[in-house]
């Protein structure tokens, strides 16, 4: 994208995403050739702190449910979304979106085209979901499905229907599952991008490691020091993300004075969280 075609409503969506000012916007996304991504990550090199775009975030309006099967072993996200929050707060409109993930449980669904496929009242959810839409008048999608698999899952609903969460843990027990629904809460509220420094995602860390070492590189203390300083520097930097951003490695919300990897400990010695799912409307 030219500098010419970088339109005011462009640099508006950037402003609202980051928070960053107008004219650094501009020239984040002129220096981007528009890409928003990249704009973000040049506002961040540049010492700014800015909100990243996240892959939870759903469409403005709709009814997140989050549950599990009897057993606790499998658990199940969806995401009805429609255009106002008039609609959205409907009682029937919440039943609706209750009845669609009831089908995904009933029929053990893997995936979003198998529960749009599956039949609900003797006709496809997809057919449900446009008779709403011609009932309601508006627009309305399924627009996610999450799934987790493990011996024991934990469900969580945020927010009058507006997030839901799901905790995959090692064990199945009462004290376990209870310190699932905690973690869930700990998920909604500090957005970890993975439960431990281990599985971050190549591409996180690859990303954060430049970004910091753009932000060290950018300080005039660190002018002329030695690249191995500078990497250290970029490590420790990098360590403090981890701690920030993982899930085990958080200060625990109910108890600041541990970590969620040592409230788990304080529940059962051997539990793990295997994976976790967080979608959010907004």
């Amino acid at each position: 994208m030219s500098t010419a075609t970088i339109t005011a409503a462009d640099i508006n969506k950037l402003r609202q995403t980051t928070g960053a000012g107008m004219m650094d916007c501009r020239k984040a996304l002129v220096e981007s050739d528009g890409d928003f991504e990249k704009a973000i990550d040049y506002l961040r090199k540049k010492g700014q702190k800015v909100a990243a775009l996240r892959s939870d975030r759903e469409a403005k309006e709709g009814v997140i449910i989050a549950t599990t099967t009897a057993d606790n072993k499998t658990g199940f996200i969806t995401t009805l979304a429609c255009e106002t929050d008039f609609v959205a707060k409907n009682s029937d409109f919440v039943a609706f979106a209750q009845s669609i993930i009831d089908v995904a449980v009933k029929n053990n669904v893997k995936s979003l085209e198998e529960l749009l496929a599956a039949n609900l009242g003797g006709v496809t959810v997809a057919d449900k979901i446009n008779d709403q839409v011609a009932k309601i008048g508006e627009k309305i999608q399924l627009t996610r499905f999450e799934r987790v698999d493990a011996e024991g899952v934990a469900a969580y609903i945020h927010g009058a229907y507006r997030m839901g969460v799901l905790v995959g843990l090692t064990k199945n027990t009462p004290a376990v599952l209870e310190a699932g629904k905690d973690v869930a809460m700990q998920i909604a509220a500090m957005k970890p991008v993975a439960v431990d420094a281990d599985s971050v995602p190549a591409e996180i860390v690859d990303r954060e490691r430049s970004i910091v070492t753009e932000q060290i590189k950018n300080d005039p203390k660190m002018a002329g020091k030695p690249d191995a300083m500078i990497e250290k520097i970029a490590d420790g930097k990098l360590n403090a993300f981890f701690k920030e951003n993982t899930l085990t490695a958080q200060a625990y919300v109910k108890d600041a004075s541990k970590t969620v990897g040592d409230y788990l400990k304080s529940v059962d010695a051997t539990v793990k969280v295997t994976e976790f799912k967080r979608v959010q409307l907004g």
